[in-house]
């Protein structure tokens, strides 16, 4: 290959495709530490790469740009806010805008995924305790049918999806 990784995705154009984001190997590095740590300053970046500030500046601009890069976020500890149980809650219902809403108002809820199969939605759930989470799911009983799978440990979460020895 030639150093790049070539991607592309469905746009709904004529053709079925909008365009194709080239990102090379410096592009998967930056990417790869932003998402370690989104608060690094350029001119550590630009240290880490061997590249200038404005250099890495530029990348960085140009990977935001092409939609690569969304937003930057804090990882936030649910533990230490008293989240202590974590479940993933497989969900059937007819009602599908009004659990949407009840969804983006209701606290427990922090990811919310429409999804193929038996169930049209999975939520991730974060309560203080199973008996939190037992009305939590009392209180979504009136839109249908429910699911549950409670968290035991989390070896990891949000995994760098891009692996560098694939791109060459």
């Amino acid at each position: 290959m030639n150093g790049f990784l070539y991607t592309s995705y469905l746009a709904g154009d004529t053709y079925g495709f909008e365009r194709v984001i080239c990102v090379d190997q410096i592009d998967y590095k930056i990417i790869s530490l932003l998402h370690e740590n989104s608060r690094i300053p350029f001119a550590e970046l630009g240290r880490i790469i061997g590249m200038t500030q404005p250099a890495v500046k530029e990348r960085v601009r140009r990977l935001e740009e092409q939609g690569i890069i969304t937003g930057y976020h804090a990882s936030i500890s649910q533990e230490k806010l008293g989240k202590h149980t974590t479940a993933f809650v497989m969900f059937r219902t007819k009602q599908c805008a009004a659990f949407i809403d009840f969804c983006k108002q209701s606290p427990e809820v922090t990811d919310m995924y429409r999804i193929s199969g038996e169930y049209n939605y999975m939520l991730k759930v974060g309560t203080r305790s199973t008996e939190e989470l037992v009305a939590f799911s009392e209180r979504t009983g009136d839109f249908g049918f429910s699911y549950t799978l409670i968290v035991l440990t989390s070896p990891f979460e949000q995994k760098m999806m891009l692996e560098e020895e694939k791109i060459f």
